[in-house]
Order: structure tokens, then C-alpha cells, then sequence
């Protein structure tokens, strides 16, 4: 891809010159490479929440989340943290199983490490999500990541 249509400011932004002049276009995507050399696209870098210094990938407490089944849905985002910088919430589409906010969050926090604890979860009807399906975090960022958190 030669960069991003009509849009030479994003093109700028994600493009990166390597010693010998050769430009890359930067995806943000983040990867891991397995023992085989399989390389596994595991997050986004705008999606990562940086809290108290450690990197957090929202992929793995929402994969944990999934498990609950008070949660048919869920989206985690980073919001502001007074003593973290960010911490993560949950965005989540309840399930059929009546559960509280408190009872997602104990049993969540219970199984994820303690940096990945989240501070809050937030019940919506549904998760905003673009033609193709995905969910569009931005648009959640918007909404919630402003609240403070301590």
C-alpha cells in the first residue's frame, strides 16, 4: 500500500525509513513470532493501555471475559488512571446470566494478572462495530475514556 488515500498526513505519520532510505508503512499492528517463525498478529498498538508503566493487551482480558457468562460481548479500553496513567474497563453486552458490575469485575480480577485488573465495567445494549464487524474501539474511546479512575 502506498499509503492512506487522500490522507498524506496519516501516510507521513505511519511511514518509517529504515538506514538504507527504504520507506515502511507502519500497520500498528503488534505480532509475536512462534518457535516456527509463525508470525501471530495478537493486538493493536492504539488499542494497548499503558498502565503504571506495563504494557496491557486488551485481547487478553477481553478473552478471559468471554468465559464469564454474564458477558455476551465485550470490548476493554484504557481510561484515566490518577495513580496509573491507564487502566483498563470493560465494555460489555451483558448475557443471559443476570450478573452485576461488581460480580463481572471480582471474577475478572481474580483471574487476569493484577496489572490487567479492571477498574470498572460499563453495560451498553451493543458494542459499536463497523461494516465488516469490527468493533470500533475510537468510538468507545470517545465515549468513556475520559472518566477518572484512582
Amino acid at each position: 500500500m502506498p499509503g492512506y488515500l487522500n490522507r498524506p498526513d496519516a501516510t507521513a505519520e505511519a511511514t518509517w525509513h529504515d538506514e538504507s532510505g527504504v520507506a515502511w508503512l507502519r500497520s500498528g499492528d503488534i505480532g509475536r513470532l512462534d518457535e516456527d517463525g509463525f508470525l501471530y498478529i495478537v493486538d493493536r498498538k492504539k488499542d494497548m493501555i499503558l498502565s503504571g508503566g506495563q504494557n496491557i493487551y486488551p485481547q487478553d482480558i477481553e478473552a478471559k471475559l468471554r468465559d464469564n457468562e454474564g458477558v455476551d460481548d465485550v470490548a476493554v479500553i484504557g481510561a484515566m488512571s490518577h495513580r496509573w496513567g491507564e487502566t483498563p474497563i470493560a465494555v460489555v453486552v451483558p448475557g443471559h446470566e443476570q450478573t452485576s458490575r461488581e460480580e463481572i469485575m471480582r471474577w475478572c480480577n481474580e483471574r487476569v494478572g493484577k496489572h490487567q485488573r479492571i477498574a470498572d465495567v460499563i453495560f451498553v445494549d451493543e458494542l459499536p462495530r463497523n461494516p465488516n464487524g469490527k468493533i470500533l474501539k475510537r468510538a468507545l474511546r470517545q465515549r468513556y475514556a475520559n472518566r477518572q479512575y484512582h
